[in-house]
């Protein structure tokens, strides 16, 4: 079984990734297009999300499904290079969703600390509400420099997987932080489904998680630095 899947409990067909020849490792992967309504397919969908609740997550399960081979993409031997191109392609998504999650926070907060007034003046005025915007701009800012450089290679059909990395890595963790940030402009009403900066907050945490978690991007990318790989023991 596989958990977390989105989309799971719609998808029509399933990309899955199989074992077929264990003594060559990675290289023995295959990938697999298997309709869902496949005798022994199941799914489940997965509730009581913190965030993307908008979106459908499941648990797919396989219990003794049959494949032919007319079901496969590619060769054998071709799963791995298949799964980490999907990755890549994931995780551009996932930093371009998460520049937008940082810009609403930053809209969402201008908006509210010019309409917000303590000790008759807008809370825009103090100056620590100010550092927290700004602070959030800049996140944000470089969050969409990096989605568009990665953006440009992958358009040219040049190898992007390290600046991708980047993008993803800085773009969920910067989206974080202005969700955690625009709660604190809000202070109380921050915290209450009144108002949307909560919601971003809930939406953004998953982005550190999904498509390779930050610990797996900074890996990524101190392999490329090093030449060394950190994810093989020893």
């Amino acid at each position: 079984s596989k958990m977390f899947i989105s989309l799971g409990s719609h998808a029509k067909v399933a990309m899955i990734f199989a074992q077929a020849d264990p003594e060559r490792a990675h290289r023995g992967l295959a990938c697999f297009l298997v309709p869902t309504d496949s005798d022994g397919f199941s799914s489940q969908s997965i509730h009581g999300k913190l965030g993307l609740r908008a979106s459908d997550t499941a648990e797919l399960a396989l219990d003794e499904v049959e494949v032919s081979d007319d079901t496969l993409l590619g060769d054998v031997g071709d799963g791995f290079k298949v799964a980490m191109s999907a990755l890549d392609r994931g995780r551009y998504s996932v930093a371009a969703g998460c520049v937008g999650i940082a810009q609403g926070c930053v809209d969402a907060s201008v908006k509210y600390s010019k309409e917000r007034h303590q000790f008759n003046r807008p809370i825009a005025s103090f100056q620590l509400v100010q550092e927290l915007i700004a602070n959030m701009i800049v996140d944000t800012d470089a969050a969409r420099l990096l989605v568009w450089r990665a953006g440009l290679l992958k358009d040219a059909g040049k190898p992007n997987t390290l600046e991708t990395s980047i993008a993803k890595y800085h773009a969920s963790e910067a989206a974080v932080r202005a969700g955690n940030a625009a709660i604190q402009v809000y202070g109380g009403y921050g915290y209450i489904d009144e108002y949307p900066v909560e919601r971003h907050m809930r939406d953004a945490r998953v982005a550190t998680l999904y498509e390779g978690t930050s610990e797996i991007q900074k890996l990524i990318i101190g392999r490329y630095a090093t030449g060394i790989n950190a994810m093989v023991p020893g």
